[in-house]
């Protein structure tokens, strides 16, 4: 029994032994690979060969900081900083001792102050402060950060006033514009109302022009005519002025236009007269031929 215990005590003292190997060759082999991405990128400035190095180095051991450290400072050198950003996360959560926590930490407050993400700056500086509370280069950095963030507060507080006056202005000029084309609006349907105002006094004063029209027409006829309907004396005539006693008409005299008559009328009418005027003072002539005695040489 004492022999199997002895078997079993030497056998765990082997093992341990073992896994002390193991983990030993773990940690050198990582080193390793930091070493050659340290050398090719600080002397080649290779920095795709010197991510992989430091990527062996944390597959072969996880725990060690220093690897996921430098590769943060790799990528923050080349710009790439959201990836810088989370590797200092991981170096600090690996990281044991309050110094290479207050490198993670400060390296990463570095990395937001690039992005102007001064909030989360803030923050990182002050747990790199917790872990080396003496360091004046965190604690000016943490200051800066402080008074970029007061800025970018009051800028955006500026910005969203500005956004808002702008959109209180648009609202106010579309009330403006809505307003002025319902004034619009209402003039041209007010203009419309007075123009179909204006047509329609306009007909009715056509049919006025039209009544009075009517009426001048019918005092004219009811001039042309006497108490019985018939034509008055000046335009009936006597006998004479109808028919002469040789049964001859007399000559029709032109009927007056409405309006001016034109010279050829005129000259008609005062031929026609002449011409009247002539036969009668004929006729008046002839009869005074006819009524007296010719006067004889000789007394009978």
């Amino acid at each position: 029994m004492k022999k199997i215990l002895s078997i079993i005590v030497c056998l765990q003292v082997g093992i341990v032994f073992s896994q002390e190997e193991d983990r030993d060759e773990i940690i050198n082999k990582a080193n390793q690979f930091i070493a050659i991405g340290n050398d090719v990128l600080v002397e080649d400035g290779n920095f795709p060969k010197a991510e992989g190095e430091y990527r062996k180095a944390i597959a072969k051991n996880p725990i060690n900081p220093i690897a996921k450290y430098n590769l943060a400072n790799a990528y923050y050198n080349s710009e790439k900083y959201d990836e810088a950003t989370l590797r200092y996360t991981e170096a600090a959560k690996v990281a044991t001792a309050k110094e290479e926590k207050h490198k993670a930490f400060h390296n990463q407050g570095n990395t937001y102050m690039e992005q102007k993400k001064y909030k989360e700056a803030v923050e990182s500086y002050k747990n790199a402060l917790r872990n080396n509370p003496k360091d004046d280069k965190t604690r000016y950095n943490l200051a800066l950060a402080k008074k970029m963030l007061e800025q970018q507060q009051q800028q955006n507080d500026q910005n969203k006033d500005d956004k808002n006056k702008d959109k209180d202005q648009n609202k106010e000029q579309n009330q403006d514009n809505k307003d002025q084309k319902e004034g619009d609006d209402k003039k041209d349907k007010k203009g419309d109302e007075g123009d179909k105002e204006k047509d329609k006094g306009e007909d009715q004063k056509d049919e006025g022009d039209k009544g009075d029209k009517e009426e001048d027409k019918k005092d004219k006829g009811d001039k042309e005519k006497n108490d019985k309907g018939e034509p008055k004396d000046d335009e009936k005539g006597n006998g004479e002025d109808q028919e002469n006693k040789e049964g001859e008409p007399k000559d029709q005299q032109p009927q007056q236009a409405q309006g001016k008559l034109s010279p050829e009328q005129v000259k008609s009418i005062l031929e026609a007269m002449n011409n009247q005027e002539k036969k009668v003072q004929d006729k008046i002539n002839a009869k005074k031929t006819q009524g007296s005695k010719v006067k004889t040489d000789k007394d009978w």
